[in-house]
């Protein structure tokens, strides 16, 4: 059942959502090498404690940390550890959420350790370019297929793949809500878009193939064929015209952006 918000419910999820986007804008200058993806968890938990706020993962399912930190090939899911440390060229995907009155967030970005090669910039431009050209048709009367389609089509032009077998979904009382947000889709299928309706869009690519496997933790995803993988994710809400973006604070839609030569 897909759960239309009220003023109310969106104000909360919007608190939980401010304090989600900011952490993650000041996570690009938290990432370095020689840090372990146990050290970011921390951190993460550490950020949002001091913004009374509830971790959104930690124990979520049984997952056992406050955020989802994947390196390289590991897609989402990645479990914090103080063994996986970051080095020079890595692309690390940092998932994560917080709990505001009862109401969540969800969003993820991928950085880069350092400097790392064209091919691994050009992946992470393109997850987020693709999540911009989804949310264009993110709009009242459009249906979800026409996101997932706009998505594919980007991040298939630049010679990627989009990973099937995750989507987004919607969010609110509970992290994961109907409906299924693929990253792929045709034009004019799927639930219709409604004014009041909170989504996570998150396109997650490969370089290489799309198939998946799950490691042995259960938890991590990582590529069948060891190819690199990025992740880009905000949570919106449907209104009656341009979505509301409530996790990135740095772009909002096409239509408020200066020219920019985009990948897609």
């Amino acid at each position: 059942m897909i759960v239309i918000k009220n003023e109310e419910q969106i104000a909360r999820i919007a608190k939980a959502c401010e304090v989600a986007g900011h952490m993650l804008d000041e996570l690009r200058g938290v990432i370095k090498p020689g840090m372990s993806t146990k050290d970011i968890d921390r951190w993460v938990e550490d950020y949002i404690l001091k913004h009374d706020q509830k971790p959104a993962f930690k124990g979520y399912g049984g997952f056992p940390a406050c955020a989802c930190v994947s390196v390289n090939e590991e897609i989402i899911h990645g479990i914090p550890s103080k063994k996986k440390i970051l080095k020079e060229g890595d692309l690390v995907k940092v998932d994560l959420g917080t709990i505001y009155k009862g109401y969540y967030s969800d969003a993820a970005r991928t950085y880069p350790v350092g400097k790392v090669t064209e091919e691994n910039s050009k992946l992470m431009q393109v997850a987020e370019e693709s999540f911009f050209e989804g949310i264009k048709f993110a709009r009242e009367g459009n249906r979800i297929g026409d996101i997932g389609h706009a998505i594919q089509s980007c991040v298939e032009a630049a010679g990627f793949s989009v990973i099937r077998d995750y989507t987004g979904h919607g969010v609110g009382e509970d992290m994961h809500e109907d409906p299924a947000v693929p990253n792929y889709g045709k034009p004019g299928h799927g639930p219709k878009l409604v004014k009041g309706m909170c989504i996570a869009v998150e396109p997650m690519i490969a370089a290489g193939d799309w198939k998946i496997r799950v490691l042995d933790n259960d938890w991590t995803v990582v590529t069948r064929d060891g190819s690199m993988t990025a992740h880009y994710e905000n949570t919106i809400i449907i209104t009656d015209g341009d979505p509301l973006i409530l996790t990135c604070f740095d772009r909002k839609t096409d239509a408020q952006l200066p020219e920019k030569e985009g990948s897609c």
